[in-house]
């Protein structure tokens, strides 16, 4: 397949996994609430805990639909997973054979539990992270956490998980039609280190080094 052909084929791919993504995203608009409450959870058992004044502030007239728009793209990334894997396999597919493509089929059943992994340990480690920031806040302190930044962070936390768990997979697929041979990986495993330490530390913005490490 010519570039010009394999550009159209991402630009289709791309399309499609937005398309399911919005999709799902219309449900997701109905579950805002009890997502709210979910990722709101960890503030107040902090604020429980150290008996604080510690709550989520809306700064602005259109904050609200803002969130609620922004928690139902969330969730519709969530729920939509198994779809926009599926388009990238099918991006790679055209360029293998067919015991390969037998193989990817193997791969594409592997990333879905491994991106749902990812989330679920990152809902592991987000009260942990919300535990040690807030325990800077001196006694007698107010700490009103803005409510956009406090669940784009929740939300960009457990996608950069999910995220980071299927990359071995999306290794395989790569390695699989040629794009990159094994002893590439294996000769550039001090640059992988350095890189994952360097993405990690981005995409955690507590800036905690538990949180990084976990990644």
């Amino acid at each position: 397949m010519p570039i010009r052909g394999h550009l159209a084929e991402a630009r289709n791919r791309i399309l499609l996994a937005v398309a399911g993504i919005v999709v799902a995203a219309v449900g997701g608009w109905f579950y805002f609430e009890p997502t709210f409450e979910f990722l709101q959870d960890p503030l107040l058992e902090a604020a429980a805990e150290r008996d604080a004044a510690i709550s989520v502030n809306f700064g602005g007239v259109a904050t609200a639909i803002d969130l609620r728009i922004k928690v139902a793209l969330f969730l519709g990334f969530i729920a939509s997973s198994p779809w926009w894997l599926y388009q990238v396999w099918a991006f790679f597919s055209p360029a293998m054979t067919r015991k390969e493509k037998g193989y990817a089929a193997g791969f594409l059943a592997a990333a879905i539990p491994l991106f749902a992994t990812g989330v679920a340990l990152a809902i592991w480690i987000l009260p942990l992270a919300i535990d040690i920031l807030t325990g800077f806040v001196p006694e007698d302190s107010t700490n009103l956490v803005d409510a956009q930044r406090y669940f784009s962070f929740a939300m960009r936390l457990l996608i950069a998980f999910g995220l980071a768990f299927v990359f071995p997979v999306v290794m395989v697929g790569i390695t699989l039609i040629g794009m990159v041979k094994p002893k590439t990986w294996l000769r550039g495993w001090r640059w992988a280190i350095m890189l994952i330490f360097v993405f990690s530390g981005m995409i955690t913005p507590t800036g905690d080094v538990l949180s990084m490490m976990v990644l």
